[in-house]
């Protein structure tokens, strides 16, 4: 069963449908409580970064996540709900804090000194380039892949060891991120067609195996 985290994000409803439409369990919950049982937890984002990070503290969910999170369990962060793994945002002169699992800041698109203005949002399609061959989040799915954006700002991490894909918009942006079990895209899956679904896919795959490898007593 995947939790879907419900903090009144504008897409939770498209997120859900793709995961089950991808054979997944989905149990959408408002509480640290609700994540209990959970083979993996997905974070899924639509709007501004303050306002997932204080919806989460107003649920008392950010301390579950980052207990689901060092307990090194699958997670899934999806837009917002990637950048909300970072330190900070810059977006609005932001005040929350990120959940801090990853070092680094959120910060705007700028236009390349030389060269046509970015449009900001980056809204559409663009292509993937994949870092870490061997990340499990991108099985079956091709270099060079498209998917679907919508977004002005990104995440730039400390450690680029951490990246598993760029996207190309203005110069090279991490499209996504992979740690052990975490997994966080800035790009929208559930938006992104048969390699979106690929990719969920490739998720509850990730989480069903992880929970299949626990000993009873933990899961």
């Amino acid at each position: 069963m995947i939790a879907l985290l419900d903090y009144d994000s504008g897409n939770i409803r498209s997120v859900e449908k793709a995961l089950l439409k991808v054979g997944a369990a989905v149990r959408r919950v408002r509480t640290a409580e609700g994540m209990v049982g959970a083979s993996g937890v997905v974070l899924p984002g639509v709007g501004a970064f303050d306002d997932c990070m204080n919806a989460l503290h107003r649920q008392e969910l950010t301390e579950g996540v980052c207990q689901w999170i060092a307990e090194r369990r699958p997670f899934l962060g999806i837009c917002v709900g990637y950048q909300a793994l970072f330190e900070r945002s810059d977006e609005f002169n932001s005040c929350a804090r990120g959940l801090g699992i990853f070092k680094g800041p959120v910060i705007r698109f700028q236009s390349p000194p030389e060269g046509p203005q970015l449009k900001i949002p980056q809204i559409g399609w663009n292509q993937i380039e994949i870092d870490q061959p061997d990340c499990p989040l991108y099985r079956g799915i091709s270099n060079k892949s498209w998917f679907y954006f919508v977004h002005s700002f990104h995440p730039q991490p400390a450690d680029s060891s951490v990246i598993a894909t760029r996207t190309e918009y203005g110069g090279q942006f991490a499209s996504s991120v992979w740690r052990d079990t975490v997994f966080a895209t800035q790009f929208h899956p559930e938006k992104s067609q048969e390699n979106g679904l690929k990719l969920l896919r490739n998720f509850v795959e990730i989480a069903e195996a992880h929970t299949a490898a626990l000993p009873p007593q933990i899961i």
